[in-house]
Formats: C-alpha cells, sequence, structure tokens
C-alpha cells in the first residue's frame, strides 16, 4: 500500500473577534520527513468539525488549551494506517485519533486507536454515533442529568449531532417524553418523524418559554443544553421540582461579542431544588466500553437511526466548520478529506 507523503493542513492565523471568517485560517502543504522508530503515517478519511473548537480559538483558560496561532489545528478524526514503524499496528488498520484538520498525518502510535470495520457501517460513524459525539449524548444524559424511566426531557439543538442522540437513548432508557428544539421547519419535522421526539418546535417562531410550556404541559424533568442563553431560560421555568439539567455547551454565546446575559429566573434553581451541572467529555473516558458495547447494539437494530452533513475536500474544511456554526448541518458535520488510499 503506497501513500503520499504531502500533507494538507488547515492552520489558525488569526483569533476570530465575532464570527470567525475564512481570513482567520490558512491552507499549508507540509512534506512528512520519513518515520522514525514506534511512528505511524495514517491517511485520513474523514475529519470531524465541532462547536467546542470555536473556543479553542480564543486565548483563553478553558478545559483544553487553545489552538495556537500559525500551527494546525487538532480535532477527531478516523483513517487508514498507510506505514508503520511499530508492531503495534499494520498498514490498513483503521484507527481514530486527534489530528483532524489534515488529510495526512504522522506521529507516535501512542496517539491511535484500532477500531473495527463495521457492516455497512462508514467509518465516519466513529465521529459521530460511535465516537465522542453520541458518548457526550449518553453520559451526559444517564450519568451528569441522571435520567429516570418516566422522566420528560427537553434537548436544546436537537437536530444536531449529540441532540439527536440524546433524544433517542432518552427513549431508549424509559423516558415518558423527549421534546427538541431546532432552527428549522424541516429539522423540527425531523425530530418527530425520524428520531422518535414527541413534540419538536422552532425556536425562531417566538417564545421559547411559551413554546416549551405548550410542549411539556406538565414540565419537564431532565434538560441537556447544547444551546445556552433564551433556551436555559425556558427550561428553567419549565423545570418540575428536583429537575436536572446537564449543560454540555452553550453554542448561542460562541461568537458574541457582549457580555453574555444570564436567564433572569435563576431562583428557581432554589425554590425548585434544581441542579444543574457542565461536563466536558475529558472526565468520562471511563464510560466507553459501556457504551460502544450498548450503542453497537442500538444501531445493528436499528434502534438508533444517524445523518450526517458531508462536506468533501480537507481545503474545505472551515467553510464546513462555518456551516456548522451557522446551523447549516443536520446531525453530524463531517469532512470528507478525498483521500485514496492505493493497495
Amino acid at each position: 500500500m503506497a501513500s503520499s507523503t504531502v500533507s494538507t493542513q488547515i492552520q489558525l492565523v488569526n483569533r476570530p473577534v465575532g464570527w470567525p471568517t475564512n481570513a482567520d485560517f490558512r491552507t499549508v502543504t507540509v512534506d512528512l520527513p520519513e518515520l522514525t522508530a514506534g511512528q505511524v503515517r495514517v491517511a485520513n478519511e474523514f475529519v470531524s468539525v465541532d462547536p467546542y473548537m470555536r473556543g479553542r480559538m480564543n486565548d483563553v483558560k478553558s478545559y483544553v488549551p487553545p489552538f495556537a496561532l500559525g500551527e494546525t489545528m487538532t480535532g477527531a478524526a478516523v483513517g487508514r494506517v498507510v506505514a508503520s514503524a511499530t508492531d503495534a499496528f499494520a498498514v490498513g488498520d483503521v484507527v481514530t485519533h486527534a489530528y483532524g484538520w489534515r488529510d495526512l498525518v504522522q506521529e507516535d502510535a501512542a496517539g491511535f486507536r484500532v477500531v473495527p470495520e463495521l457492516p455497512d457501517v462508514a467509518l465516519s460513524a466513529y465521529l459521530g454515533v460511535l465516537g465522542m459525539t453520541a458518548l457526550t449524548a449518553y453520559v451526559g444524559l444517564l450519568e451528569v442529568a441522571r435520567l429516570k424511566e418516566g422522566d420528560t426531557v427537553f434537548v436544546s439543538g436537537a437536530a444536531g449531532a449529540v441532540g439527536s442522540m440524546v433524544g433517542q437513548i432518552a427513549r431508549l432508557k424509559g423516558a415518558k417524553r423527549v421534546i427538541g428544539s431546532a432552527g428549522s421547519p424541516e429539522k423540527v419535522a425531523l425530530l418527530t418523524s425520524k428520531y422518535g421526539f414527541d413534540a419538536a418546535f422552532n425556536y425562531k417562531n417566538g417564545s421559547i418559554t411559551d413554546q416549551l410550556a405548550v410542549a411539556a404541559p406538565d414540565g419537564i424533568d431532565v434538560y441537556f443544553d447544547n444551546v445556552g442563553g433564551e433556551h436555559l431560560e425556558a427550561a428553567l421555568a419549565s423545570f418540575n421540582d428536583g429537575g436536572r439539567a446537564a449543560l454540555c455547551g452553550a453554542i448561542s454565546l460562541y461568537n458574541s461579542t457582549d457580555a453574555p446575559v444570564g436567564p433572569n429566573n435563576m431562583t428557581n434553581i432554589v425554590t425548585r431544588g434544581l441542579t444543574l451541572t457542565g461536563f466536558t467529555i475529558g472526565n468520562f473516558w471511563s464510560h466507553l466500553p459501556a457504551f460502544s458495547a450498548e450503542m453497537a447494539d442500538w444501531l445493528a437494530s436499528g434502534q438508533i437511526v444517524f445523518d450526517e452533513t458531508v462536506v468533501d475536500g480537507v481545503e474545505n474544511a472551515v467553510d464546513a466548520f462555518l456551516g456548522l456554526m451557522r446551523g447549516e448541518n443536520t446531525g453530524k458535520m463531517i469532512v470528507r478529506t478525498g483521500n485514496l488510499v492505493v493497495n
């Protein structure tokens, strides 16, 4: 199996103020050196773009270091080994890793994990339904929000990669009613027709608080927050006593240049005995084996379905990311690198 040694990579060159633009990035080509002992070279087939990456473009303290200016960005990716200088990996192995934003990567073997090829499942699934995205939904709902059978669940950003998984897992785990919000009529229809939500609404159609009250006349017990802002305020208004929220993201605030305004009903946390818990997936990797086994069964039996929005060409990764931030994706936003592995 032969491979090129020229890697096309995307780098951050400016710290975006407000919405990122193409001018904040550059595309470079890098000639990779000969492999040294313990290294592998991987042709990425798919790379991931995710909302959390917007935060890493700012030079602020967070749960992961910011992207360095003038250096290639990182993120989840899946590909095949095309050259190996270690017995731990064979040419042709499928691997997942964190060296995204490029079509060809060469690093120490410790940074890669071999995964099986599943029948009739594209490798891109390892970036979504079989990867960090769905694991985030799984642990956020079950471990952080402590879903109980009979709960009513509200999910913001429900047609996205994480939200669409949260809704389906909630139903499989015994939720009584699952409600989602999305930003277009098409996405709202998809939530109830494909993902099994009991009710859904378009948050652009008026007061989120009022729409949630109609969709959940008996209140909600669990809120999975991908959006923040007005969605969190609506959840606080709708919570039953003892409600629990898993705070996963706040995409409505990521590109704002104004100081964020908190919900105006925070006293409900006290009066209704609510628990709001923020989390990041890095603290929950120990749940990966249980998640992987359960999700593989759900996927094989057709109990879980998923969508991907695929952008072709690693050189278009920035456009894919900007589209993701504008809500142009249904399900997981994926970049197909266009790599051709030649046997």
